[in-house]
């Protein structure tokens, strides 16, 4: 009987060692975004760029610090701010110490609060808040703090590259601005009534409406709207399920004026507005898509088409997370979310596409050059929702441009 207790215990032994050894050579990233509802469709496409981003340009290439691999950990937090508390919990729980969001600013404010108290009270397992996506000025500004890193430009940022390229259109002199009603909805309007307001005082805001965001079935009664309005062009924040309704309401009443969109491509919108929206859709965005800049992207856009077939890569800063993230560990010889933070501050980084993202050190904001893109099906490498529509870029805003002032008093850990 003792023998056999011996025996018993060497093994239980060994399989702890054994599961932490295999722990040890990896490091998890939670991904909380929406997988089911009315946005699943972004977050899913979100969460394999997240996996491929990680197995392409880390674990391909022996993963980091002497080999540990990345580990995407899927959240379905159904949009729900509350509901993504709850996965916050789980992933924590599950000693998960970095949080990858992108979709909804409701969401990364809730996040943002509670990985904030979280580090707080416990400073010896602090988690990482990668925001990917989720651009409410105000996280930037007056709610930044430590923990918190957005690698996409915010809302500011981007109104203002779209208004430069308004004031430019003499024959626009009356504007409709449409979002969802929530904190990001909001802070696109606010936007547009500054920078217009600055660069196009005579400029007419004909309207200026919120809708509540994942309800509206039928966006014929808002489009109809708009086009009664006599507007010369249409400023829209709209994403998503929104984005496609709002797409395809506006297509439908042939209305024939452009529309400045933040999100207005790939994830079905691409191949639904189709036709309707050639050389009228306009975007907002980091990245680029046509003509490609080098080998390197086209590589990289081609292989995730290839594992993907019915996906696009619809957002390149997802590269940059994962690029930046590792670099940061390396930099600074350790997985510790604080070496990590740290190290990311003032970060300089070669993006796919030949770009330099530099992470801000004051507010850990990237900056870096923003583009504005036509939807057509010309002159076009790289479609989008197989529709032989895609982006094709019209002009670009260098990084040192696209800069705007931050108003962030961050407190760092000593």
């Amino acid at each position: 009987m003792k023998i056999k207790s011996i025996i018993l215990a060497s093994a239980v032994v060994s399989a702890i060692s054994a599961f932490s050894a295999q722990a040890a050579d990896t490091i998890k990233i939670a991904f909380i975004d929406p997988l089911s509802g009315p946005f699943a469709a972004t977050g899913t496409n979100g969460l394999r760029e997240f996996e491929f981003a990680a197995d392409t340009l880390v674990n391909a290439k022996g993963g980091v610090l002497g080999g540990q691999q990345f580990v995407i950990v899927p959240f379905d937090n159904k949009i729900s701010p509350k509901e993504s508390l709850v996965q916050l919990k789980r992933a924590i729980g599950e000693g998960i110490q970095y949080i990858a969001q992108g979709n909804s600013s409701g969401v990364a404010n809730a996040l943002t609060d509670a990985i904030k108290k979280h580090n707080k009270r416990n400073p010896d397992k602090p988690v990482l808040f990668l925001n990917y996506s989720a651009v409410d000025p105000a996280l930037t500004n007056a709610k930044c703090n430590f923990w918190h890193f957005r690698f996409d430009a915010n809302a500011d940022i981007k109104m203002n590259a779209l208004t430069d390229v308004i004031a430019q259109e003499d024959g626009i002199k009356k504007i409709y601005l449409i979002g969802q009603d929530y904190s990001f909805g909001k802070a696109v309007a606010a936007a547009a009534v500054k920078f217009l307001g600055e660069k196009r005082p005579d400029i007419e805001i004909v309207g200026n409406e919120l809708h509540p965001i994942g309800k509206v079935k039928d966006f014929t009664p808002y489009a109809t709207k708009i086009r009664a309005s006599g507007a010369d062009a249409v400023i829209t924040g709209n994403w998503g399920a929104d984005m496609v309704g709002l797409g395809k309401a506006i297509g439908d009443t042939g209305l024939d004026v452009p529309i400045y969109t933040y999100y207005a491509a790939k994830n079905g919108i691409t191949k639904t507005i189709g036709a309707s929206g050639k050389n009228k859709i306009r975007l907002v965005h980091e990245g680029n898509d046509n003509p490609p800049l080098n080998e390197e992207i086209t590589a990289y856009y081609t292989g995730f088409k290839a594992k993907y077939p019915d996906m696009d890569i619809t957002q390149y800063r997802i590269a940059n997370t994962v690029g930046m993230l590792a670099d940061a560990m390396e930099k600074a010889g350790s997985s510790d979310p604080v070496a990590v933070a740290k190290a990311l501050e003032g970060m300089e980084f070669k993006t796919l596409n030949g770009d330099i993202l530099t992470m801000r050190a004051e507010d850990h904001q990237a900056i870096q050059p923003i583009r504005i893109s036509v939807h057509t099906d010309e002159n076009v490498t790289f479609d989008a929702d197989n529709s032989g529509f895609g982006l094709v870029t019209e002009s670009t805003v260098t990084a040192a441009d696209s800069a705007l002032p931050s108003t962030c008093k961050m407190d760092r850990p000593s």
